[in-house]
């Protein structure tokens, strides 16, 4: 059985979120959902989260899951949000741990931070299986973005996170703590292998002017015209490219509020003494412009 797909596009972070479902009045996942975060003022708002809600109460559905496809570092998860709202469970791939570990370090969180995934219901290592209502999912993991990366197979819907973009944009960067360029190209070249009809579903888009945010892409677009891995390209060369191309990126905008809160599964760090919270900011650790 085929899933139903609804998306849901942030310009503000460039990133889609889907409510995937078998039918009206039955069971649905959401995929990556974004809490709203102003790095200027440091506020939050659950304005993107809450439409989605609407799409489901709308659709009379009982949210079974919410999915990560990895910890991401451009946008802040609505995850807890969501559980908050929905009761459904939180997932995210077993690598999760390794992100933990590197990230509890680089930000000093507290003694207490467990780097062990507790903070998600459930982590997924390849080849699991779940269902969502009369839907049945399989996991494939797809590292090399970062270690937790997951793709998603639901039906013949795939919801591929930071492994490809659009064509014309072609790749996730792979330069962050656990990033690995080969490990990349290995698991579009899985994606590749999927049955040649599969949709697949992007988390991000950035469109040029001339055309808005496309969420969804064809395996057959992606192997002959993806900019980075189309064609022939083969490993070598794209580790040389995305290597290169690596080198010359700024850390993006939300790089620090957003890993805080997403290994925390959506959870906003916990209060002081005095009732507020706070996000770190580690001086001279991050690439970029010296």
């Amino acid at each position: 059985m085929n899933p139903n797909v609804e998306s849901f596009y942030d310009p503000a972070t460039f990133t889609f979120t889907y409510v995937v479902y078998d039918q009206d009045g039955g069971h649905a996942a959401v995929v990556d959902p974004v809490l709203d975060f102003d790095p200027a003022s440091a506020r939050t708002s659950t304005a993107s989260a809450d439409r989605v809600l609407q799409f489901v109460r709308a659709h009379s559905l009982t949210v079974d899951w919410i999915l990560e496809t990895h910890a991401h570092a451009d946008h802040l998860t609505a995850a807890a949000h969501l559980k908050r709202e929905t009761g459904a469970k939180v997932a995210i791939g077993r690598g999760i741990t390794q992100v933990q570990e590197r990230f509890k370090a680089l930000f000093g969180l507290e003694p207490e931070f467990a780097t062990d995934g507790r903070q998600f219901d459930r982590l997924f290592a390849d080849g699991d299986t779940f269902a969502i209502g009369t839907l049945e999912a399989r996991v494939v993991a797809t590292p090399g973005h970062t270690d937790d990366s997951l793709t998603y197979v639901i039906g013949d819907a795939a919801f591929v996170g930071d492994t490809v973009f659009a064509p014309e944009t072609g790749t996730a960067r792979v330069d962050f703590p656990g990033g690995d360029a080969r490990k990349l190209y290995q698991s579009i070249r899985r994606l590749f292998d999927l049955p040649p009809e599969t949709r697949l579903f992007l988390c991000h888009d950035y469109p040029p002017a001339e055309r808005q945010a496309h969420a969804q892409s064809s395996l057959d677009e992606q192997r002959q015209r993806n900019v980075h891995v189309g064609g022939n390209a083969d490993e070598e060369t794209f580790v040389r490219m995305r290597t290169a191309r690596d080198a010359t990126l700024a850390a993006p905008k939300l790089f620090l509020p957003a890993l805080q809160v997403n290994i925390r599964a959506g959870e906003l760090p916990p209060p002081d003494a005095s009732g507020i919270r706070y996000l770190r900011l580690p001086i001279d650790q991050l690439g970029g412009a010296k």
